[in-house]
C-alpha cells in the first residue's frame, strides 16, 4: 500500500505539518500526564479509523512503559478496571470530541465535569487541544490513505 499524496515531501503538507507538529508539542509539553495524552491520541486514532496514528501511539506508549493489557483495552476502556477515573474522565471526553457529529449537542456537560474533577484548566486546555490535534492529524491521514505497521518509536524526534 501507498499513500495517496506524500505528506512528506509535497512543499505545501510540509509547512503545514511543521505548524500542527509545533501545537503537539506545546500540549507534549503540558501537566497533562503523559500516559493520558497516549491514550487519548490512541483512542480517537481508533475511532477516525486511522491505522498510521494508532500504530504510532501504541508503539511510542509501550515505548514510555505502558502495559500490553492497557493498550489492548483502550478500544474496550468502559469495560476495563485498568484505567483511573481520570483517564477514564480524559478517555470519555475524547470519544464525545472525536464524534462530534454523532451527537446534535457535541459534548455533554456531564463528560466536561467528569473531566473538570480530575483536571485543572490548564490540563483541560491541553485536552481540549490534544484532542483537536489528534483528529487532524488521523484525518490527514486518512484521506491520503497514510500506510501502517512501519512506524519505529522517536521515529519523528
Amino acid at each position: 500500500m501507498e499513500a495517496r499524496l506524500n505528506l512528506f515531501e509535497s512543499p505545501l503538507l510540509s509547512r503545514f505539518m511543521k505548524h500542527i507538529v509545533a501545537a503537539g508539542k506545546v500540549v507534549e509539553d503540558s501537566t497533562l500526564p503523559p500516559a493520558t495524552q497516549e491514550l487519548v491520541k490512541i483512542r480517537a486514532s481508533q475511532i477516525n479509523g486511522c491505522g498510521f496514528c494508532t500504530d504510532m501511539h501504541t508503539k511510542e506508549a509501550a515505548h514510555a512503559g505502558e502495559t500490553s493489557t492497557r493498550l489492548h483495552l483502550v478500544a474496550a476502556w468502559r469495560e476495563a478496571t485498568v484505567f483511573t477515573a481520570a483517564e477514564r474522565a480524559a478517555l470519555e471526553l475524547a470519544e464525545q470530541g472525536t464524534r462530534i457529529a454523532d451527537a446534535a449537542g457535541g459534548v455533554t456537560d456531564e463528560a466536561w465535569a467528569a473531566a473538570a474533577e480530575h483536571y485543572d484548566e490548564e490540563q483541560l486546555a491541553a485536552l481540549v487541544s490534544l484532542i483537536a490535534l489528534i483528529n487532524a492529524f488521523n484525518r490527514g491521514n486518512v484521506i491520503v490513505q497514510q500506510p501502517a505497521g512501519a512506524y519505529q518509536p522517536g521515529q519523528f524526534g
